[in-house]
This record gives structure tokens, sequence and C-alpha cells, in this order.
């Protein structure tokens, strides 16, 4: 019985080619064995210099290749659901770049797919694997800053490019989606609850439209969750927990570093000039592999995706909310 899934990759974006397929290389049970690139140039040269064996000149061929059991999807954000649903309907496992679509109803499409076909489809949001959120969410069920009433958030980088993907309206663009979805995520996750109501704000680029500046406000029970995401600011992220005896502080939340330690603060609050924390460092790893092998365990034991597309859906939910409460400019409720 084989110990490995052999996956096919997509295109050949960026997201797939620096992080996630060399990551994946390296993990215990996937092997990522083809990619597609409608420019066969490209895919080959992507191939070459990633180790992949098999390169298809269109997606349909790879679907097809009966010597492929997953499937991952980093293709613009338009592209999630109807390349998810058409890998699954050729009985391929599917792991999907997040967001994994541009709205709720759609990603609603997933489930009657996925339990029509039998295939597991996940989003990949690959934080959820890092030791440090695992730690962080432990920390916080674990009472040891008390009782938790805020989480404070911020994501940026700068991307002016109208031709890059990330800021083309029509394909899903802009900062909400690209990553302010890491915030509504995370926020869930650690906190192990869900907003009642949600109130955003957006500056969108006058040429591009899409928001390059959006700001949210989550209303959990007995939290209050904030978060800015940008994608016209100067590069930086984090994440600080707040309760009623203690602080968390991720310094690098989202990007963790796959070639050096981690840390995770932990602030007793008796000092403000940081006398009172402590620092907790993991092990190098990359969240990517983390991902992918838990993924690929996943289907070699038969069992539920590890992330489940009903959760997506309910992350889906928050984001169109926060569309909704920037266009209407109150609050809507979740």
């Amino acid at each position: 019985m084989t110990d490995t899934i052999r996956w096919g990759v997509l295109g050949t974006g960026r997201i797939g080619t620096r992080k996630v397929i060399p990551a994946m290389q390296r993990g215990t049970h996937s092997v990522v064995a083809a990619l597609a690139s409608r420019d066969r140039a490209k895919g080959e040269a992507a191939a070459a210099a990633l180790g992949v064996a098999t390169v298809h000149g269109s997606y349909e061929a790879l679907l097809a290749d009966p010597e492929i059991d997953a499937i991952y999807n980093p293709l613009p954000n338009h592209l999630h659901v109807p390349w998810t649903i058409r890998a699954a309907e050729a009985g391929k496992h599917v792991l999907c770049e997040k967001p994994i679509a541009l709205n709720a109803a759609q990603a609603e499409q997933l489930i009657a797919v996925r339990d029509r076909t039998g295939v597991l489809i996940q989003e990949a949001f690959m934080v959820r694997s890092h030791p440090q959120w695992l730690t962080a969410r432990d920390i916080v069920r674990s009472g040891r800053i008390g009782e938790v009433r805020g989480y404070a958030g911020f994501f940026s980088y700068f991307n002016d490019d109208p031709g890059n993907i990330r800021n083309v309206f029509e394909w899903g663009g802009g900062g909400l989606m690209d990553i302010g979805c890491y915030l509504v995520h995370t926020s869930r996750f650690v906190l192990d609850r869900e907003p009642s109501r949600v109130c955003g704000v957006m500056d969108r680029d006058p040429a591009m439209r899409v928001d390059r500046v959006t700001s949210m406000l989550l209303d959990f029970p007995g939290v209050q969750a904030i978060g800015t995401c940008g994608t016209q600011l100067v590069a930086y992220q984090r994440v600080q927990i707040f309760g009623t005896r203690g602080r968390l502080e991720i310094p690098i939340p989202f990007n963790a570093p796959p070639d050096r330690p981690t840390r995770l603060f932990v602030d007793d609050g008796s000092d403000v000039n940081g006398g009172g924390i402590e620092t907790l460092e993991f092990p190098v790893c990359d969240q990517y592999t983390i991902q992918g092998d838990l993924f690929s365990r996943a289907i070699l034991d038969r069992q539920p995706a590890p992330y489940p597309l009903e959760d997506s859906i309910q992350n889906m939910r928050i984001l169109d909310a926060l569309v909704r409460s920037v266009e209407e400019k109150r609050w809507v409720d979740c």
C-alpha cells in the first residue's frame, strides 16, 4: 500500500512555484508529480527548476492523468471554484488556495460536489497547521492569559501593479480577499467562536477599484476583534490577543519563515517595559509542508479533510458581511 499522495498543480503561479511546491516536495506523504500550464514552455521551465517529472499543456490533461491523486489549485480567485469542481468530478482530491471562492454562495457549490464525488476538498489556510498558532490557541483555551476580550491584527504589503492578479477587481482582487481573510480566519480559529456582527471600512484604489486598505471590527461574544489589511502599505504583520491577565503576541503570524525558528511572546502584564514577557520559540518548520502532509495523510487514512469546507463557507460569509457593511455603511449581522 502506498504511503504517498501524487499531486498535480494547476498553473505556474508564484505562490505554487516559490512556496507550496518546494515545501510539499519535502513532505513525508506528498509528492508533486505533475504540473499543468497553458504555456508549455513556461510549464517545462518551472518543472525543470522544481524537479517535477511531468508537464501537461492544459489543465484538462492534468485532471485526466490517472497517475495523479490530488490537485493543488493556486489559480486566480475567480477560477478557484470552477476548477476545483472540475478536479473533483475527475476524481481528484483538491487543496484550493484561499479565498476558496468569491463569495459564500459560490463556495457552497463545493459541498454538493464533495458529497457527490466522495473526494476531499479543503481551503489552503496553511497558518492553522503552524505550531505557533496551535500553541496560541492552546494558551487561550488554558486560561493562562485570563478571559480573552480583544484580538488585534495587521497585515500589509505594497503592490500597485495593475497587471498583477491581486489588483484585478473582476478576478476577486483586493486586500480583503487576499490577506484580510487571514485576519478573519485566525480570529475565529484562536478564539474558537463566531462573530455575531461585523463592521468594515475600505479605501479603494481609484483606478483599479480594488480595496487597498480595509479595516474591520468583528463583534464576538465577549470579545472584540479589530484588524487592518493593506496592499499599498509598507510590508508588516502582527497579531496580539489580549486577556484579563495577560497578552499573546505573534510577530510573524502569517508568513512564518520556513528557514528559521519562530517566536511567540506571552506577557503577564507585570511590566510595561517588557519584563514580564516569556518568549516561546518553535523549531524550524514549513507550514506548507505540514499542510500538504496533513491533507495527504487524511486521503491515505480515508479521514475527513483537516479543515472542513463548512468552516471555509462560514469564513466567506463573514467576508461577504464585511463587504455589505462597507456598501451599506452599517453593522451587518453574520
